[in-house]
């Protein structure tokens, strides 16, 4: 592998606090370091750019195919799911939680802000499911498709239910060779039939001027929508051991207790898997939530390698507005914490490391 430094305009303009001992000598964020593959030797084969984070490496292809499987001989990529999911010995990136369903609406207006209100909107909804062009994979999902085309070995660990949903997320993850890890055991007390066991749906719902709204039903839940889960399980142990990026975030406390989610993330650190935490915007309702959700919100920041927040959430996090800063801050008080990426939307993303802060522009 070689590296490549690649000269970059700084997404924000910058100036760090001459009495702030950490900005002494004065910091430049106009480089980059960013591996390249190396011309084609030989033939028509790369090398694979292999990207590390203190101890964490993936090796990514380099073809233009996203494809995990072998190739037939001609190029063409044999799919083979069925293979990979009965067991991948090694998992890039394994996902925790947050498995939802995303119906995409047009509608002529947004629901309303009662609380009541909206529940009745869901509701009614909810009564004749849509035609399946609606339908997305959501939640966690864009992050294992997203990571598997780029030519990872995923896996989701979460819980979909025996539905028309379910099988459609079991689907979408099969076409993409995501291996999927249910969650939920034999001995867990809950009846498949009832609505706590049903695949999550979140309604996204679009106005004639393109503005969101949201509904799911763990809006409206005091608990977890599957708060009946309490443990690990063997094949969820087995595929966290195996994987070398746990990756985790804010949503999936939508669906699992604090303390589940701890023990994943304890797990991990055990068996020494990298954990990545991406807090999303129900970091900031955490930190103001229940004893347990603040807990396990700090334990995550303290605990996880790598840390994934828009500026806006590393600013409710840490009350600091400079990203730089308040990635440091982040930084400075994790335990495990090696890298603090700070995505700011078209101004580009910056990663906070010890030794370096590095910028990148934003794809258009």
């Amino acid at each position: 592998m070689h590296n490549h430094t690649v000269t970059l305009k700084s997404p924000l303009p910058y100036h760090a606090p001459s009495s702030h001992p950490i900005f002494s000598p004065p910091l430049n964020l106009r480089h980059f370091v960013s591996p390249l593959s190396p011309p084609k030797t030989g033939g028509s084969i790369y090398h694979n750019p292999v990207f590390i984070c203190k101890g964490i490496q993936l090796s990514v292809p380099c073809h233009g195919s996203a494809s995990l499987g072998p190739s037939n001989g001609n190029g063409a990529a044999v799919h083979d799911w069925k293979v990979r999911s009965v067991g991948i010995e090694n998992i890039d990136v394994a996902t925790l939680g947050n498995l939802c369903v995303d119906i995409v609406l047009n509608v002529p207006k947004l629901p309303p802000r009662s609380r009541e209100a909206r529940f009745a909107y869901m509701q009614e909804l909810s009564k004749f499911p849509p035609d399946k062009k609606y339908w997305e994979a959501g939640g966690n999902c864009n992050m294992a498709i997203a990571a598997a085309r780029l030519g990872l070995h995923c896996a989701t660990i979460g819980h979909v239910g025996d539905e028309i949903y379910g099988q459609f997320l079991l689907d979408v993850l099969s076409e993409e060779r995501i291996r999927m890890v249910g969650m939920s055991e034999d001995g867990d007390i809950v009846d498949s039939s009832s609505a706590s066991y049903e695949t999550l749906l979140c309604w996204v719902l679009v106005d004639p001027l393109q503005r969101h709204g949201f509904c799911s039903r763990a809006d409206f839940c005091k608990e977890p929508a599957f708060s009946w889960m309490s443990r690990l399980s063997g094949e969820v142990k087995m595929a966290i051991k195996q994987s070398k990026i746990l990756f985790c975030n804010g949503y999936g406390f939508d669906e699992l207790s604090p303390a589940l989610i701890m023990l994943a993330l304890d797990y991990a650190v055990e068996v020494g898997t990298s954990v990545f935490f991406d807090p999303g915007p129900r970091g900031k309702s955490l930190l103001t939530g229940t004893p347990e959700e603040r807990q396990a919100l700090i334990h995550l920041l303290k605990m996880s390698d790598v840390l994934v927040l828009t500026s806006d959430e590393a600013e409710s996090l840490t009350g600091i507005g400079n990203p730089v800063l308040a990635g440091q801050e982040l930084l400075k008080n994790g335990i495990r914490t090696k890298w603090v990426i700070v995505k700011m939307g078209s101004r580009g993303s910056i990663l906070v490391t010890m030794s370096s802060i590095s910028c990148a522009p934003a794809f258009k």
